[in-house]
């Protein structure tokens, strides 16, 4: 079992769902594919961590709903006292930026730029699902006080990115200015 797989046991330990309605749910916290969901749903209902019924709409396709079994329950505790491995990072930005020497600057004010976007975005969500937990309900114990503190590293993590990027972006264009000719005036 991967991570993934340790995560939708997660999710559907707290409710029944279909994998479009996991994966959605899933994406603030670990970006995963439909490629590679369903296949890990098949093989953890195999495994009977999973059990599954198919539920008939009007209108739209029928779908698939999972439910956690006991013995998933067991195997989702089991993983909960495992050593936890050190962070992976893969970003795309972080390699574009080693090679920035082979573009202009204005190419890279765009790339960091864009990724400033990007977290302003997601600050923008994490502030909205904040919105979501009332304040009595963010305390241990709590189901939605794990919710809670996912929520805060995400706006812990998205201001660190987005602070950088600004960071970043001040120095691209304060270079920018003293190299721009300078102007005269008629």
């Amino acid at each position: 079992m991967n991570t993934l797989s340790y995560g939708l046991l997660a999710f559907l330990a707290r409710e029944p769902s279909s994998g479009y309605d996991v994966m959605l749910k899933i994406q603030p916290i670990w970006q995963a594919k439909h490629s590679q969901i369903y296949p890990l749903l098949a093989q953890m209902e195999e495994k009977e961590f999973l059990t599954s019924h198919w539920v008939k709409q009007s209108e739209k396709p029928d779908k698939k709903i999972y439910s956690i079994t006991d013995s998933g329950i067991r195997k989702l505790k089991e993983w909960m006292y495992m050593p936890l491995p050190d962070p992976v990072t893969r970003d795309e930005l972080s390699m574009k930026t080693f090679c920035m020497w082979l573009t202009d600057r204005d190419n890279a004010i765009d790339i960091v730029e864009t990724r400033r976007v990007y977290f302003t975005r997601r600050l923008e969500s994490f502030h909205k699902m904040m919105e979501s937990i009332p304040e009595e309900k963010r305390v241990f114990g709590h189901r939605e006080f794990y919710d809670y503190i996912l929520i805060q590293k995400g706006i812990f993590n998205a201001t660190a990115g987005k602070d950088w990027c600004e960071w970043v972006l001040g120095m691209l264009r304060e270079q920018q200015a003293k190299e721009a000719p300078a102007q005269t005036v008629n």
